[in-house]
């Protein structure tokens, strides 16, 4: 009995570390906690890499490209490895761009780092390796679009992650 209960009390203080909470001192449903701890930004390992000092926005309109690597899709890369197609808005441009911001920021492990004038840059990092993404937006707003970036920092393949936040990101800002 004293061997089940050093494993249950070595559980309960492993999910007041990892998580933030007490699941059994917890007056909400374990399901918002574990909700709410998912979202915070942590991580067991951090491969952050450096934040890259080139992005933004050109005179022309246009955000960085995309490298080699099969980690990044932009919509103003004409390749079909990294082309994903802008984001549509219709409206108010300042409008779109607080909805887009409410969008990001919902997003687990999201952190937005500037938002001026028609550009957002965005954070986004992983849950258990800690790598990060770096997540660009430019509203257009003579078009009706907005441009869309999202590269990793470190590492070749990103096995669709970047693909597919973006594409998450379009059906919620949809």
């Amino acid at each position: 009995m004293s061997k089940f209960v050093a494993i249950a009390a070595s559980l309960y203080l492993f999910t007041i570390a990892y998580f933030g909470f007490a699941p059994l001192a917890s007056a909400q449903p374990l399901t918002y906690s574990l909700n709410s701890a998912i979202s915070k930004p942590m991580s067991i390992f951090s491969f952050s890499g450096t934040r890259p000092t080139n992005l933004g926005v050109t005179p022309d309109g246009k955000l960085l490209s995309c490298p080699d690597s099969p980690n990044c899709v932009s919509s103003q890369d004409r390749d079909a490895e990294h082309q994903i197609a802008p984001l549509a808005f219709t409206g108010d441009p300042a409008q779109a761009l607080e909805n887009l911001k409410a969008v990001v920021t919902s997003m687990p492990r999201a952190k937005i780092i500037s938002a001026e004038g028609n550009y957002i840059y965005a954070e986004f990092t992983s849950a258990f390796m800690g790598y990060v993404d770096d997540v660009e937006f430019y509203l257009n707003a003579d078009k009706g679009i907005i441009e869309v970036r999202s590269a990793s920092r470190l590492g070749k393949s990103d096995l669709g992650v970047n693909r597919d936040r973006i594409e998450s990101i379009r059906s919620k800002f949809a």
